[in-house]
């Protein structure tokens, strides 16, 4: 029993540490966003990253001698494949350039309680109430920091292409959970689903090649980073996360980003936050920290 709660212990602080991962790349990639995103269209960009990280990803399959996954995990893999890495991206992508950060991140924000909502039916997770107010919590914190750095130049079309991908998200991390429940490894998931999104975004080869072309050597720097570390690797951490937890109140933890890059923004450009978005990111870790807790048996 000793050795189990041992186990338990350290397979538990492997997860979080792999959350942590996760959500710091996830935040840093907002800025590498900003330097790729002056010079590479929505499609360009999203392609050009899932590109650089299937390859990435492709070369420690190699290494580590992974094979395809069972078949079983393949419906799984191509839902993630399509509605996260291909649809999500693009859609974001797109979305901000046509919505201020303040309304994308509220639109957007919707997509862990879709997620919630969706894998409590789907994956019989329920519906815990500790889960349900702190994503409640966790939301508002997260719109309070959106909308502190809003400017109010959203387009109807930027308000459907946010919620698309707010959609996108929630069946994605969905799909990817089956998939992972069918036996395959996190590598052989994210890999192949990375891989899935980048054959989905290839009708922007065009735009990657004349984006290529024209644009700086930061900003196609930035777009490698992108591929590298906010999807290779952040993508693999949240699977080794999701295979540990429950894909709701994982989803959960994604509030912490806004959070993040309001702070990232402050240490690496000087953009010191409002008493408005500090407010935000306390609420919105209060309600994180609520939703994570377990029910009492």
């Amino acid at each position: 029993m000793e050795q189990a709660a041992v186990e338990s212990r350290k397979t538990g602080t492997k997860a979080a540490v792999a959350v942590v991962i996760t959500m710091l790349l996830w935040a840093s990639a907002f800025v590498g966003i900003r330097y790729a995103g002056a010079y590479f269209t929505p499609g360009a960009l999203a392609l050009g990253r899932l590109l650089t990280g299937a390859a990435g990803l492709g070369v420690i399959m190699v290494i580590r001698g992974e094979g395809l996954p069972p078949r079983a995990a393949w419906p799984g893999i191509i839902g993630v494949g399509v509605f996260w890495f291909g649809l999500y991206t693009v859609a974001l992508n797109w979305g901000e350039k046509h919505a201020d950060a303040g309304t994308a991140a509220l639109i957007v924000g919707m997509g862990p309680i879709l997620l919630a909502l969706l894998s409590g039916w789907v994956l019989k997770e329920g519906f815990p109430r500790q889960l349900l107010t702190g994503l409640a919590v966790a939301f508002a914190g997260a719109a309070v920091v959106g909308l502190s750095t809003g400017n109010g130049a959203t387009t109807i079309l930027g308000v459907v292409l946010c919620l698309v991908a707010a959609i996108g998200y929630a069946i994605g991390v969905v799909t990817q959970k089956i998939a992972l429940l069918k036996h395959a490894s996190a590598l052989q998931v994210t890999t192949f689903g990375c891989t899935v999104g980048a054959v989905a975004c290839l009708p922007f080869a065009g735009q990657l090649a004349d984006d290529l072309a024209i644009a700086p050597l930061g900003s196609t720097l930035a777009m490698v980073y992108l591929g590298l570390l906010p999807t290779a690797l952040a993508f693999y951490t949240w699977a080794y996360a999701l295979t540990r937890s429950p894909a709701g109140r994982l989803g959960a933890t994604t509030y912490m980003v806004p959070v993040l890059v309001v702070l990232l923004s402050w240490l690496l450009l000087g953009e010191v936050p409002t008493p408005i978005a500090l407010l935000g990111g306390a609420l919105t870790l209060v309600g994180v920290a609520v939703s994570r807790m377990k029910r009492k048996s």
